[in-house]
C-alpha cells in the first residue's frame, strides 16, 4: 500500500500513474486532495467544470461531484476501464482523502507526478473548483 502526498501535484499526471499502477494490483491512499492543481486558465477551467456539473438531469444524472476528494476520484475513474470488472476492482484499491486523517499522519508519504512549483503557467487548486461548484469548503 502506497500513501501519496498529493499536495501541489498536477491532477492528470497523478491520475494516470495511480490508474496504471492500481490496474497492476497496487493499493493507493491519496492525501491532501484539495491541494491538487489543474494547469490552465482559471476562467476556462471553472467554465469546463461548471458545464460538467450542470450536464444532464438533476434526477437521472449524469452526476458530477463537487467535493475535492470525489473530483479527484472521478478523474482517476475516468482513466480506468470502469465498466469492466478489473477496472472496478482497481478503483476499489484507491482511497482519496481531502486532508490527512489521524491514522496516516505517521506513515511515510511519497510524491507522484509533476509538481506545480515547476510549472511556468497558470493553475487552479481543486479546493477552488469545489468552492465554485458549491462543494464543502
Amino acid at each position: 500500500m502506497e500513501v501519496v502526498d498529493a499536495q501541489d501535484t498536477i491532477l492528470g499526471r497523478l491520475a494516470t500513474e495511480v490508474a496504471k499502477k492500481s490496474l497492476k494490483g497496487e493499493e493507493f491512499i491519496i492525501l491532501n486532495a484539495e491541494k491538487i492543481v489543474i494547469s490552465g486558465n482559471k476562467d476556462v477551467i471553472f467554465k469546463r467544470y461548471l458545464e460538467r456539473r450542470q450536464r444532464g438531469c438533476p434526477i437521472h444524472g449524469p452526476f458530477f461531484p463537487s467535493k475535492p476528494d470525489m473530483i479527484v476520484k472521478r478523474a482517476i475513474r475516468n482513466m480506468l476501464p470502469h465498466k469492466k470488472d478489473y477496472g472496478k476492482a482497481a478503483l476499489k484499491r484507491i482511497k482519496v482523502f481531502s486532508r490527512v486523517p489521524e491514522e496516516y499522519k505517521d506513515k511515510k508519504m511519497v510524491k507522484i507526478g509533476k509538481q506545480a512549483d515547476k510549472l511556468n503557467c497558470n493553475f487552479v487548486f481543486i479546493y477552488e473548483i469545489s468552492e465554485y461548484l458549491g462543494g464543502i469548503k
